[in-house]
């Protein structure tokens, strides 16, 4: 397997839960964040939410910022671009098939 495909399905699993991908269009919303601020409005633990943005961070979704005690959490939008380029590839695949078949039915209707 290649580093793009790795890439995609790292962005997949971590977006493919309800809660991390609440997180994080928090994140791209709302701007940098702590923990505690994602935690009172993930309705989640404080555990659980560490969790989810250690495995958004591990897909270079997030990254982190240190400041004294508490660490800060923003949104890394360019590393959705893996993501934006399978939906583009994706989307062309199917026009052509579509197209192809609407070019065979205007065949059979003749």
């Amino acid at each position: 397997m290649n580093d793009m495909s790795d890439l995609q399905d790292a962005l997949f699993r971590s977006l493919a839960d309800p809660t991390r991908r609440a997180i994080f269009e928090h994140l791209c919303k709302s701007g940098e964040q702590t923990v505690g601020t994602l935690t009172s409005s993930a309705g989640v633990a404080q555990p659980t939410v560490s969790k989810h943005l250690a495995v958004l961070k591990q897909a270079g979704l997030v990254k982190d910022r240190p400041q004294g005690r508490q660490t800060h959490y923003s949104a890394r939008i360019e590393a959705l671009a893996p993501l934006t380029d399978w939906t583009r590839e994706m989307t062309g695949f199917w026009e052509g098939r579509l197209d192809a078949l609407e070019n065979l039915l205007t065949r059979m209707d003749q």
